[in-house]
């Protein structure tokens, strides 16, 4: 339901009190909300997000934003929960690492996963390597906690092939 209260913490992000008509030069560098989301308009001029600023990936000069890349994912079969993260490359910068979550009783390999995607998505897209996990780390609100996902592949020598 509507209510003033619904956007009270932009307000305030904007206004910075209900005394101060002008927000901070800081909060809107210029004149525009920051908020970190990256997105593209078509030619009708809708605007299409694709994914957060910070968790994309730049793989070869190309960006790569890891909710496509995890849309295609949950299409296979055997993929319950799917994150993908970028993995250092020596050659490409960085490059698409997924961690899955099977459903129940599936079975899938790194080379089954990983052929999947190519006949679905441009190459560059593709993950490099696969990890099985058993669960995604989550925050209480249920959003997927990537920098922790990053963390737990940081102990492998190199992902990137």
């Amino acid at each position: 339901m509507p209510s003033p209260a619904c956007f009270s913490s932009l307000w305030l992000l904007l206004l910075d009190s209900a005394f101060d008509p002008q927000p901070p030069a800081s909060r809107l560098p210029g004149g525009w909300l920051r908020t970190g989301d990256g997105g593209s308009f078509d030619a009708d001029g809708f605007l299409y997000l694709h994914d957060r600023l910070k968790d994309m990936i730049v793989s070869g000069g190309e960006n790569v934003y890891p909710a496509e890349v995890e849309s295609v994912m949950t299409g296979h079969p055997a993929v319950a929960e799917v994150a993908v993260v970028g993995v250092p490359s020596a050659e490409w910068g960085e490059s698409p690492y997924v961690v899955i979550v099977l459903r129940p009783g599936a079975q899938a390999s790194e080379d089954d996963v990983i052929s999947w995607t190519r006949d679905r998505l441009a190459h560059f897209k593709c993950p490099v390597g696969v990890t099985f996990a058993a669960s995604l780390a989550r925050t209480a609100s249920g959003k997927l906690q990537k920098q922790a996902i990053r963390s737990s592949l940081a102990s492998y020598p190199s992902q990137a092939r």
